[in-house]
């Protein structure tokens, strides 16, 4: 009888140990976020972003490119050669050139493309003298479309590197 009383008050403690240390790790997991939550961060209003896009980005204008390409045209040079100026003339600027595409193709294809033109048009600000350090990309793909319609008017709108002043 001492022995079945014995166990049984061990296999209690157990159990009442397992229970305490079960509910101190979701405590802990609870507290976490709320911890994490308070650090103060002032969100970046989209009213305050500097872009070319919105055409109040110090005179820096948006490229756009033909179908399925990211090849810089003649037009485009044109851009990037004013582009160039500004950013010549304002050595404190830092931007991030977005590269963009038109609602067509799958999400993947629109990501890489979008990368090949913002890099493309980073390549030609570096070989024109401006410092790579200032100068990052980013591929937004088609989810920031300018015109959302479903025309070929829209879908050269939203093929494009825009620049935004990051600093």
């Amino acid at each position: 009888m001492k022995s079945s009383s014995f166990l049984a008050l061990v296999l209690g403690g157990v159990f009442t140990l397992i229970s305490v240390s079960a509910c101190s790790h979701k405590a802990a997991k609870t507290e976490e976020p709320a911890a994490a939550s308070s650090i103060d961060i002032a969100p970046i209003k989209d009213s305050e972003v500097l872009s070319s896009d919105k055409e109040n980005a110090s005179g820096l204008q948006t490229v756009h490119f033909k179908y399925n390409e990211y090849a810089l045209d003649k037009a485009d040079l044109t851009v990037l050669k004013q582009n160039v100026k500004v950013l010549k003339a304002n050595p404190q600027l830092a931007i991030q050139v977005e590269g963009h595409c038109d609602a067509r193709g799958g999400i993947q294809y629109n990501l890489a493309l979008g990368e090949k033109r913002a890099n493309s048009v980073k390549k030609y600000l570096v070989k024109s003298g401006i410092a790579a350090a200032r100068i990052t990309t980013l591929s937004l793909g088609k989810e920031k479309p300018i015109d959302s319609s479903d025309s070929e008017a829209a879908y050269a709108k939203n093929r494009r590197a825009n620049f935004v002043i990051t600093k």
